[in-house]
């Protein structure tokens, strides 16, 4: 896969949600229709959400941690899960980034449509896991 495209540098003190607006207009083809789509199923999904951008302009949804990232190819909109491994997936929808033991992905080609009631139940699933997470009592360090 070729570097991820970032067209859109963070402004200073700009919104991030006005940056991803900005990006997907800049992005002017299926890319910039699919990574609206996507972000209107997150928000669908719990309008509690965060919208962030980071490293020079990556979307990033997070609530009580990273939910995942929407990253641009010049071939695919790549949405990885920052602990997808931990996730059920019962729809298959993971595609890409199978390997690691913790982020999982999902790469949507030109033409390609996403199953949003199996995506939100993603998004869905790890929101629950990084709140249960940011529940848990640390446990305290040796020393």
């Amino acid at each position: 896969m070729t570097k991820p495209m970032h067209d859109v540098e963070p402004a200073e003190g700009a919104a991030a949600s006005d940056i991803i607006d900005a990006k997907i207009r800049d992005l002017a083809d299926w890319r910039g229709e699919t990574l609206a789509q996507v972000r209107r199923l997150i928000r669908d999904a719990d309008p509690d959400v965060v919208e962030e951008v980071k490293w020079r302009g990556v979307p990033v949804w997070s609530q009580d941690g990273i939910i995942c990232t929407g990253e641009t190819y010049k071939s695919a909109v790549k949405l990885t899960f920052a602990n997808g491994a931990a996730l059920d997936d019962p729809s298959g929808l993971f595609n890409a980034s199978l390997e690691g033991n913790t982020r999982r992905a999902i790469d949507l080609h030109e033409g390609e449509a996403i199953d949003g009631p199996a995506f939100q139940a993603l998004i869905r699933a790890a929101i629950a896991r990084n709140q249960a997470k940011a529940k848990k009592p640390r446990k305290p360090s040796a020393g």
